[in-house]
């Protein structure tokens, strides 16, 4: 099973659009089993249909900028022994602390945990589970404070 996970795209407002090499990527549909969006797409509707066309298993939760309130702020998935969850991490306090990503992992009794809105990628394990951070598909900007490297 291929699964995408994408997120912090910020079109318009940061963002034109996806990176056209990238959408290329993506296309044609039916490669692609599952996407995950991490959110924080915000007013985009046209991106958001491009997401669905690449699988007809979209999933979406929802990031601080996105102006749909009716979106999850997280959802689990089952794969065969693996449950995998994701969010935006904007409620993870402080944000992308692997201490507090641990221990929402632990709260959400999954395995892997895929969290955003850093737009920094990561991925690692700890105490046994996996985290992911997908980054921004688009690059941009980051409104978090800049650590150290």
């Amino acid at each position: 099973m291929l699964v995408l996970a994408i997120g912090d795209l910020h079109i318009p407002e940061r963002s034109v659009d996806l990176p056209l090499k990238f959408k290329k990527l993506l296309q044609p549909s039916g490669k692609i089993d599952q996407v995950l969006c991490l959110g924080n797409v915000t007013q985009s509707q046209s991106t958001i249909e491009f997401l669905k066309s690449i699988s007809l298993d979209f999933q979406i939760v929802k990031g601080e900028f996105d102006r749909d309130f009716n979106l999850p702020l997280s959802l689990v998935f089952n794969y065969d022994k693996l449950k995998i969850g994701i969010l935006n991490g904007f409620s993870i306090i402080p944000q992308n602390d692997p201490l507090s990503l641990l221990t929402q992992a632990r709260l959400m009794d999954v395995d892997i945990l895929i969290s955003g809105g850093t737009h920094k990628l990561e991925a690692y394990v700890l105490d046994g589970k996996f985290f992911i951070n997908p980054g921004s598909a688009t690059g941009v900007y980051s409104t978090n404070p800049l650590d150290d490297e």
